[in-house]
């Protein structure tokens, strides 16, 4: 008895220490929690694109845009703009691989050994094709570098693997990721398996297995696709992606230790073919993008945007993970959307800058960046008048701001006010500790890239091999896409959250109060017509 109430002293204590914590904050981080508190509830069930939840979700942002003033901006004189998907499930279970070496067929556990991939586009009911290893997958012949040259690539399945060469930057690398599929089927390729490093693994195999059990989607607009009608797309283990290299010279643990190192890879075939068949199931549905702005107080400027973004969609209801099947999303990225919010308080109650502020909130960015895709392909604004985006997804307020990371200043002029205001707030930059992670094409900011709009994205900054760096690869190993990104979780510091809102509120003002326009850097290749 004594040890119970001893228990029921401590619990109280510390739901008392969290309270008057709560009691402390300002009221800017007060109100950035609620909001996070709001779209993160259990109420909201993950907040999956095209849900009754995101649309609950979506119904809270409203209502914040209405309590800060904000017109709307979206289609019709509302602050919606709809946008129509193709959902695709694959039923992993339901569906074969096998894999002949040398004349030797096995059997692959579809969902298991391997997984398929259910975004993008349309699956095909069936591949049967060889095998072909391409490195890296990158093809940048202007930066000296092409994975593809002198590959045969018609009628085969290309194998890559994570990484890529040192001297080469982050978002150049990213980029040409994201060009792969099409680059792929130009030249006549039929699929890509894509293999990572255990080393570079960010969530664990065990947690992409339930995650493959959610549906994909593709925007269901012509042009749209980045990835043609029946093209095979699929993941494997790394534990068991040894297999794929067997009898071919050599080992996926070699190709490991090289792209671990940043060093060049070369091409070769591999003596294996894969003949698999897809389960998939495919329905229409929509879900709408929220727009609204604050409009510039110049006469002509007012008629040009500068875009704060975030994500509202998340994972939804999935398998469960020690008891719990509701994917938050707290972190990813409630607490972007909440950002944005706050910046659009911070620049509603100072001097309105002289363009418009465009507050847009984006439906699938886990599908794929595609509500970000369909606005910056088609804006609520005239087409053109949007000058810059500056994005909010994952910024991780979980130590203090000291140093701010923002996703792609090596490209735009955005950099150097980037750099410009962090200098008069006492906060230095952080080069890009993870230039192979992908970043600058995960978040939504390299949609409007895409576009041709100069954009960057924010997060806590950190340096490998520190405290910092451990905390957060800790967080993405242990709640990135996991139900555990939720309320409860420890570690947030949400005073330290807004001071990064502080940050971007003043980069929006310069910009939005600076007659030139932002540019592409001599140096960068997003600023022209046909990047990479």
């Amino acid at each position: 008895m004594k040890r119970l109430a001893l228990s029921l002293c401590l619990l109280a204590s510390a739901a008392g220490a969290a309270s008057a914590a709560e009691e402390a904050l300002s009221p800017r981080a007060k109100l950035w929690w609620e909001d996070i508190s709001a779209l993160a509830s259990d109420a909201n069930e993950g907040r999956l694109t095209g849900s009754p939840g995101y649309m609950r979700a979506a119904d809270y942002v409203i209502s914040r845009f209405k309590a800060e003033g904000l017109a709307p901006a979206g289609d019709n004189g509302g602050y919606l703009q709809s946008v129509a998907f193709e959902q695709q499930t694959i039923d992993q279970a339901a569906s074969t691989a096998v894999l002949t070496i040398s004349g030797k067929s096995t059997p692959v556990t579809v969902g298991e050994t391997a997984i398929f991939a259910a975004g993008g586009g349309p699956r095909p009911d069936a591949v049967d094709a060889p095998l072909v290893f391409i490195g890296y997958g990158l093809h940048l012949p202007a930066q000296g570098y092409d994975d593809f040259k002198g590959v045969d690539l018609k009628g085969k399945i290309a194998v890559v693997i994570s990484g890529g060469p040192a001297d080469l930057s982050g978002p150049v690398k990213s980029a040409a990721r994201n060009a792969r599929t099409a680059l792929l089927t130009k030249a006549g390729a039929v699929g890509l398996i894509s293999l990572t490093t255990p080393k570079q693994v960010e969530i664990p195999w065990a947690r992409q297995k339930l995650i493959a059990h959610q549906p994909g989607m593709y925007l269901d607009a012509p042009g749209f696709s980045d990835t043609p009608k029946g093209f095979f797309t699929g993941t494997w283990d790394p534990a068991n992606s040894e297999m794929l290299f067997s009898g071919s010279g050599h080992s996926f643990a070699d190709l490991c230790a090289l792209a671990d190192a940043s060093k060049g890879l070369t091409a070769f075939d591999l003596p294996a073919r894969l003949k698999a068949t897809v389960a998939a199931k495919r329905e229409k549905l929509t879900s709408p993008n929220l727009i609204a702005k604050l409009e510039g107080s110049d006469p002509k400027l007012k008629s040009e945007y500068v875009a704060v973004s975030a994500h509202l969609d998340h994972l939804g209801v999935g398998e469960p993970i020690a008891g719990d099947k509701i994917y938050n999303g707290a972190m990813d990225d409630a607490s972007g959307v909440a950002a944005v919010l706050d910046i659009a308080h911070v620049l509603k109650a100072g001097p309105r800058p002289k363009r418009t502020m465009l507050f847009v909130i984006v439906t699938a960015e886990e599908k794929g960046l595609l509500g970000s895709h369909y606005f910056a392909e088609k804006p609520t604004v005239p087409k053109g008048s949007i000058v810059a985006d500056l994005n909010f997804d994952m910024p991780l307020p979980l130590w203090k701001l000291e140093y701010v990371f923002p996703v792609g200043d090596s490209e735009s002029t955005l950099g150097a006010v980037s750099r410009k205001v962090a200098a008069a707030q006492g906060l230095k930059i952080s080069p890009d500790p993870l230039p192979d992670r992908n970043v600058f094409t995960r978040t939504d900011q390299f949609s409007f890239v895409k576009a041709g709009i100069p954009a960057l994205a924010f997060k806590f900054g950190f340096f490998k091999d520190t405290p910092q760096f451990q905390i957060e690869h800790d967080w993405r190993a242990n709640r990135y896409h996991a139900p555990s990104d939720d309320l409860q979780q420890p570690g947030v510091m949400k005073e330290e959250a807004v001071k990064l809102d502080t940050y971007v509120a003043a980069i929006a003002a310069e910009i939005g109060n600076d007659p030139k326009k932002p540019d592409w850097l001599p140096t960068s290749t997003f600023g022209k017509p046909a990047p990479l």
